[in-house]
């Protein structure tokens, strides 16, 4: 009798020739898509700390090229940069809050099949998301509320998201099955305690995709800053940053022969700190909840 050789679980499958390769170019197309989206941060940093007359020479490309922290101490003298992180932390510890609050409760309800006027309250939240009022109109409605040049007014106007609240209850409708919710009613569970109890608890994954896309967009925010406030103490750390360019850049073109050069080189060099400045902290934040975010979006785009 011929024996049957059966293969055990786990024993390494030999892969043949064309498999091989394959598998050699889908490895090095990764990692020459990895390379370009990675030197570009990479060049910046090295950047940040070399002279800016090699950096324009191009002789900087892999390493850093004479030291220097001038970039960084002379960021660091403007007293202001340390009031712009104050409100910018704030802004972005308030922002990402208030955003919460105000939309998982609105997708939770949509999400309730049972909802009194449901397709109703769909329409008015998708129709602001493809026709705006424009910036006057915004202006005057803030204006009118008395929230210019206060600290209200880089979050609460803009804290109703279309999108996230789409998102949520695409979230909410395929991964909070409706046999849990007649489960709490047995045990005298109401909506509000529903979602309080069982419902929130259960969505750490969309709870931090959504605030972590608050809390980038609060971060980088400067737009609505720029607009609305007017007193130097409220402003943001993209302004303070801001500022610290132009007038970098103002000297440098004031000025003449040499010391215009050295001027010019400074501010080129400032230009890169700033952005390392303006990007390190919230690159900090992405790991604690990068275990959510792919698992937040997929769960409230597919069923089941």
């Amino acid at each position: 009798m011929k024996r049957i050789k059966v293969r055990q679980a786990g024993t390494k499958v030999r892969k043949s020739k064309e498999d091989k390769i394959f598998d050699f170019f889908m490895y090095a197309l990764a990692g020459i898509i990895t390379l370009i989206v990675l030197y570009p941060m990479y060049f910046i940093v090295i950047a940040s700390f070399s002279d800016p007359f090699l950096i324009s020479r191009g002789e900087v490309f892999l390493i850093p090229r004479n030291v220097s922290l001038k970039a960084y101490q002379k960021i660091m003298e403007y007293k202001q940069l340390w009031v712009g992180y104050r409100n910018t932390i704030f802004y972005v510890i308030a922002g990402t809050l208030t955003t919460l609050a105000v939309n998982i409760p609105a997708a939770y309800a949509l999400s309730r099949k049972k909802m009194y006027g449901r397709k109703l309250f769909h329409v008015f939240y998708l129709i602001p998301m493809f026709f705006g009022g424009g910036l006057i109109p915004t202006y005057l409605v803030v204006k009118g509320f008395s929230l210019l040049d206060t600290v209200w007014v880089m979050f609460v106007p803009f804290a109703v998201v279309t999108y996230y609240i789409i998102v949520a209850r695409t979230f909410f409708d395929n991964s909070i099955p409706e046999d849990l919710w007649e489960a709490a009613q047995l045990d005298g569970c109401g909506y509000i305690g529903f979602f309080f109890r069982i419902t929130l608890p259960l969505s750490k994954a969309i709870l931090s995709v959504i605030a972590l896309w608050t809390a980038v967009g609060q971060w980088n925010a400067y737009f609505n800053a720029l607009i609305y406030l007017r007193s130097p103490e409220l402003q943001p750390l993209q302004i303070v940053l801001r500022n610290i360019l132009i007038v970098n850049k103002t000297i440098g073109n004031m000025l003449t022969g040499t010391a215009g050069a050295e001027a010019k080189a400074l501010a080129d060099l400032i230009k890169y700190a700033v952005i390392v400045v303006s990007s390190a902290p919230i690159m900090c934040m992405y790991p604690f909840v990068q275990k959510y975010f792919n698992q937040g979006v997929m769960l409230g785009s597919l069923k089941g």
